[in-house]
């Protein structure tokens, strides 16, 4: 017997998200930051199997159509795992080739307690800008600065606060970033436009957050003394051939990037040619690597296995400091797995939700209750935020509130940069603050640092999305369409 599809109700949609936030909650207090390892992900295929039974049973959906659009939902996400892999092999041969070791360095040698943190978030907001990806800035920048940091005597969570909001500050502004090209595109509007618009609440929050963290630095303990931060650089030295020679290639990288070469073949080249580099400049790190105790091969042999072996697994490079044994490890693709089944799990529930309506029957009774300018914005950044901890993809937390409330705006009488601008405000920014999102997974799993180790420190990415409430409440900077506009547009809807 055929039945008829069902739409589902508010109370219905709100059990999967119940059920989720509950078994997290619960995850959290039992396993704490060891969620990743496994307990997040099988929460997230409970929650899916529990929405999907009540796709299945109440609203009459067919198992087949909600498989499609698990699999649509995972397929979208099949980007970001290759570049997540690829950051896995990225971060093994720049450690194995003395790049990573010669950020440290070098940076040790520059950079002071007072001013560290304030210098960590603008440089990775300059590099982020010119790359116009986040990921990228963290997984090679960021990635340096945490380990300067450390020895700085700072603790992991607020330097990589810093990293992370200087990061995303230029994921949201650069033309060359995917979101910042999103968001205007689901809003209707175009690029500069949007970019122009976002500066008037990303500059404020950014500015903020640079104070609080000039602050920081000038009243920080300063427990990384003069003399750890020596015995640190003599130790690097002593391991590794530090010369100016290797910065070529995440110079080469930088270059890709603004040539705008995707991604994907731009780590690639960047992995690849640290392997080459590890074999010119560090060929006794190499052999340390690849060499068996009593077995005797040639170097070529050596290298090939040591280059793969950083490519695709742990290496760790031992010395007599901890501190520096700390810094000098990576878990290159093998290390990020964890983090791609995190998000094959995330995609699942968020193609299971938007499959069913789910989602859209609760963003429609959202916009139901908007009444004025402010509390549009308000209800815009409060439904990317769920998008964010629901669907767990900062894609999907543009995509569909951007289409949910595109007419909406219109019928204001406020242009789409309103919508693009508080898009990126919220949805962009505050992805990196789950746990379970693609964006806080990636991030704690390529800096080591976990998301709610982290998140507390993330200013910027916290401050965003109340900047842009903020300026919808007090109706500052804020685009509206003129009368003639607006008659023009109903005209052009009539046809």
């Amino acid at each position: 017997m055929q039945h008829t599809r069902k739409e589902p109700t508010v109370i219905l949609a709100l059990l999967p998200i119940v059920f989720l936030i509950g078994l997290l909650a619960m995850n959290i207090k039992i396993f704490g930051t060891d969620g990743l390892s496994g307990s997040n992900q099988l929460v997230l295929v409970l929650s899916s199997a529990f929405a999907a039974a009540i796709a299945v049973y109440s609203l009459k959906i067919r198992w087949e159509h909600l498989l499609d659009g698990m699999v649509k939902s995972i397929s979208s996400a099949m980007s970001s795992i290759l570049i997540l892999m690829l950051i896995g092999a990225l971060a093994g041969t720049w450690l194995l080739s003395g790049i990573v070791p010669a950020m440290i360095y070098y940076g040790l040698q520059v950079l002071s307690p007072s001013i560290f943190l304030l210098a960590a978030c603008f440089v990775c907001g300059v590099v982020s800008v010119a790359t116009g990806s986040s990921w990228t800035t963290v997984a090679t920048v960021g990635v340096a600065l945490l380990g300067i940091g450390k020895a700085l005597g700072f603790g992991e969570g607020v330097i990589a606060g810093a990293i992370i909001s200087g990061a995303y500050f230029g994921d949201k502004m650069s033309p060359l970033s995917d979101t910042t090209n999103l968001a205007p595109a689901m809003a209707g509007t175009d690029l500069f436009t949007h970019i122009r618009h976002m500066a008037k609440t990303t500059v404020p929050s950014m500015t903020i957050t640079l104070i609080i963290f000039g602050v920081m630095g000038i009243y920080a303990d300063g427990d990384g003394s003069v003399n750890q931060v020596k015995e640190i650089s003599a130790v690097i030295l002593e391991q590794f051939n530090i010369t100016g020679w290797l910065f070529i290639v995440p110079l080469v990288v930088l270059v890709l990037i603004l040539k705008k070469v995707a991604a994907v073949p731009a780590l690639l080249i960047g992995a690849l040619l640290g392997g080459v580099f590890a074999i010119i400049f560090q060929p006794e790190v190499v052999k340390m690597i690849a060499s068996v105790p009593g077995e005797s091969f040639s170097f070529a042999y050596l290298s090939f296995k040591g280059v793969m072996m950083a490519m695709y697994g742990e290496i760790s490079i031992v010395t007599s400091n901890d501190v520096v044994n700390e810094l000098l490890t990576t878990r290159g693709m093998a290390g990020m797995m964890n983090t791609i089944w995190l998000i094959i799990c995330a995609m699942a529930f968020g193609g299971i939700m938007e499959e069913s309506g789910m989602l859209r029957v609760l963003a429609e009774a959202v916009i139901r209750k908007v009444h004025s300018v402010g509390s549009l914005i308000a209800s815009t950044a409060a439904t990317c935020v769920f998008f964010n901890v629901t669907t767990s993809d900062q894609y999907l937390a543009i995509l569909v509130p951007g289409r949910m409330y595109a007419n909406v705006y219109k019928k204001r009488g406020l242009k789409p940069e309103n919508l693009s601008r508080t898009l990126e405000d919220s949805a962009t920014v505050t992805s990196v603050l789950v746990p379970w999102n693609t964006c806080g997974a990636t991030q704690a799993t390529v800096l080591g640092v976990a998301t709610l180790t982290f998140a507390p420190y993330c200013f910027f990415n916290i401050i965003s999305p109340f900047m842009t409430v903020l300026f919808g409440y007090l109706k500052l900077g804020i685009n509206y369409y003129t009368e003639e506009e607006m008659l023009e547009m109903k005209k052009e809807l009539a046809v």
